[in-house]
């Protein structure tokens, strides 16, 4: 039996690691199908502070992991494939079949985004290729880039990047936007974006150069070809939340993001950290901050408890 048990491994998992073990909790932390969550996929990171000149992303999700290990923290490279929350004390099966039980639950298995599924757009990944303009839009000043989607996160994400890309191409697929109305008259009214209707992307291009050189596009009526020049790729046709073995058990919204109140769930005892939470803001420095809001929170009700 564990008094807590962190479910994922992203900067809300390795924070509420930390913040639990150094309150003496012994916290088992599930590592998960991605170790370390989103950041892994992105090279430099500038806007966590305390890295003046920037860090890999990789490099400090294993910060993270090494400053709650030095507390106590134990890691498992294993998946969750069930649980059983009805009743305390709760229950997790593990993708071997193992089990573990705990008195408190951490979830933080964060979401995923969703990608075209193209070869050459995986190969590319940190290298041109983003889902998050907020995170890496600054390292494109002065080239032009291109967004794919036509919701309005895809709508956010062009008129963000137009304080520093050169040009913005929207791609979409259908001959009108699924935003907002408000959303996608900003984004037609722009004066740095244009948008190609009817337009699906059909490779990356990096000239062998590792690096984005270009998109391979087909207009979807006419089938006709073209190459378009550019820097950048942005996808923002969505983000999924990795919650697919917590349905049935917790409260969701209807895309299958965990309803929380400061971290707690509908069940006593079960929190919610990071952007398997949040659909808004999906910044490593809120679900880090997230993850010390649920280790307090866990830390407060094993007191309550008398655990």
């Amino acid at each position: 039996m564990h008094k807590v048990v962190i479910i994922g491994s992203g900067p809300a998992g390795h924070t509420a690691a930390l913040y639990t073990s150094r309150a003496n909790l012994e916290p088992i932390v599930i590592e998960g199908i991605e170790p370390g969550g989103q950041l892994t996929t992105t090279t430099d990171v500038e806007n966590y502070p305390g890295f003046p000149d920037g860090i890999m992303g990789p490099d400090l999700v294993l910060k993270m992991r090494e400053q709650a290990e030095r507390f106590g923290a134990k890691y498992i490279q294993r998946e969750v494939t069930g649980v059983a929350f009805s009743e305390a004390p709760f229950r997790m099966t593990l993708d071997d079949k193992s089990e573990l039980e705990a008195q408190t639950v951490i979830i933080s298995t964060g979401a995923s985004a969703m990608y075209l599924g193209l070869d050459s757009e995986q190969k590319l990944l940190g290298h041109g290729v983003t889902s998050c303009a907020t995170c890496d839009g600054a390292f494109y000043r002065d080239v032009p880039v291109a967004v794919i989607g036509g919701g309005d996160t895809a709508m956010e994400e062009s008129l963000f990047l137009t304080r520093f890309a050169s040009k913005v191409y929207v791609i979409h697929r259908r001959d009108e936007f699924r935003a907002s109305k408000i959303m996608a008259d900003r984004v037609l009214a722009h004066e740095k974006i244009e948008v190609l209707w009817d337009t699906l992307v059909e490779d990356v291009l990096d000239v062998e150069k590792n690096e984005v050189t270009g998109l391979k596009l087909k207009n979807a009526k006419t089938g006709a070809q073209s190459d378009l020049a550019l820097e950048g790729v942005f996808i923002a046709i969505g983000h999924k939340p990795n919650t697919e073995p917590f349905r049935g058990q917790i409260d969701m919204d209807d895309r299958g993001y965990l309803l929380a109140n400061n971290t707690r769930t509908n069940i006593p005892g079960v929190y919610a950290a990071g952007d398997v939470q949040d659909k808004e803001y999906r910044q490593a420095i809120t679900a880090a901050g997230s993850g010390c809001m649920a280790a307090l929170e866990a830390e407060r009700y094993l007191e309550s408890k008398g655990l």
